[in-house]
C-alpha cells in the first residue's frame, strides 16, 4: 500500500465530507481549519486508536480486519454499496495487484438471444467498464441513435457509455437531469474499480475522462459509490420528445449485464417509445417483431454526431 492508496483516499475523502453535527460530535462553536471530522474524532467513533487510523489513511497499515472496516463504515455513515467498496479496496490493497489488461469481453449466445427476444424493449449489453458490447434496434435508437449501429460489433470502435455521458453532446442532452445520470455512471465505475484494481483498461478510461472532463474529475475525486441497478430518468429524445424511462440492470453473476428501459403503461412516455419504435423500423419489417441486434435502422434517421 502506498501513501496514496485507494483505501486511504476513500477514508480521507469521506471523513472530510462528514460534519461534526452529522455524527453527534460537539464542536463547541470552535472554528475548524478544514471541513469535516478530525482523524481522532473518527477514530473515537469507530473504536480504534487515532494512531492506527492515521496509519490506515496514510497507507502505512495493511492489517484492517473486517470488524475494523465495519466499525469505520458505521462511523462514516456508509450505505451498503459503500461498505462493500470499503472492504473491496482494503482487500485488494493487501494483494498489491499489478496492472494488467483483462481478456476481451464478449456477448454469449444466450445473451444475444435474450437481447433479440426483448423486441421493442430498448436494451443494451454493457461490459464491466460500461463498453457497449451489443444493443437491439430500439436500444440503439434510444441511447445512441446518432452512432453507427454496427459499432459494438467492432471491438476497436465500441462506444463506452460513461465516455458518451461525459463527452458526447448528443447523449448529454438526452438526460434532463444530466448530473444525476453522470453521478450514477461515476459511482458505478467506482464500484468496478474497487473490485478490479488490476484492470489497466479501466485506469486508462478514468485517466482519459479525468483529463477531458473537469466534471468527471470532480465526481471521481468525491469518492461517491452508487450501485445503480434501477433508476428513472427523463429523456429528451430528438425524434420523439420527452419520456420518462426506468433503466434496469439485469445481471446473471460476473460478466456483461443487460440494461433495459421501460415506461409506464398507457403513459405519454409509452406512446413516445412506441413512436420511436415505429420511426426506426427498417423497410419491410413489422415494428412489433423482434429483430437482431445487428439490424441497420432506416437510412436518414440517424443524427450526425455533434
Amino acid at each position: 500500500m502506498t501513501a496514496k492508496s485507494p483505501l486511504g483516499d476513500f477514508l480521507r475523502t469521506r471523513r472530510s465530507q462528514l460534519r461534526p453535527e452529522d455524527v453527534g460530535v460537539s464542536s463547541y462553536g470552535e472554528r475548524r481549519r478544514v471541513p469535516g471530522l478530525r482523524r481522532e474524532e473518527l477514530a473515537l467513533l469507530a473504536g480504534v486508536s487515532a494512531s492506527y487510523y492515521t496509519r490506515l489513511e496514510q497507507g502505512e497499515s495493511l492489517s484492517a480486519s473486517p470488524e475494523v472496516l465495519d466499525a469505520l463504515a458505521g462511523a462514516l455513515l456508509l450505505d451498503e454499496s459503500e461498505r462493500r467498496y470499503l472492504h473491496d479496496v482494503a482487500r485488494t490493497s493487501r494483494r498489491r495487484p499489478r496492472g494488467r489488461r483483462p481478456a476481451p469481453e464478449r456477448v454469449s449466445e444466450p445473451t444475444r438471444q435474450l437481447l433479440n427476444a426483448l423486441g421493442n424493449v430498448p436494451a443494451i449489453v454493457l461490459g464491466r467498464r460500461s463498453d457497449v458490447l451489443a444493443w437491439n434496434r430500439l436500444g440503439h435508437a434510444l441511447f445512441a441513435g446518432h452512432l453507427d449501429p454496427g459499432a459494438p460489433e467492432r471491438p476497436e470502435e465500441r462506444p463506452n457509455m460513461t465516455r458518451l455521458v461525459f463527452l458526447d453532446p448528443h447523449v448529454r442532452e438526452l438526460y434532463a437531469d444530466w448530473p444525476s445520470k453522470a453521478r450514477a455512471a461515476v459511482g458505478n465505475l467506482r464500484l468496478v474499480a474497487g473490485r478490479h484494481p488490476e484492470d489497466a483498461a479501466l485506469h486508462t478510461l478514468v485517466g482519459e475522462l479525468s483529463a477531458k472532463s473537469p466534471e468527471f474529475a470532480a465526481m471521481w475525486a468525491d469518492h461517491r459509490i452508487r450501485a445503480c441497478s434501477v433508476a428513472s430518468y427523463e429523456m429528451r429524445h430528438p425524434l420523439v420528445g420527452s419520456m420518462t424511462v426506468t433503466q434496469q440492470t439485469l445481471s446473471n453473476g460476473p460478466g456483461p449485464v443487460i440494461v433495459v428501459a421501460t415506461t409506464e403503461p398507457d403513459s405519454p412516455s409509452r406512446g413516445a417509445l412506441t413512436l420511436l419504435a415505429q420511426a426506426t423500423v427498417p423497410p419491410g419489417h413489422s415494428p412489433c417483431s423482434a429483430e437482431p441486434a445487428r439490424t441497420e435502422p432506416r437510412a436518414g434517421l440517424n443524427r450526425p454526431a455533434r
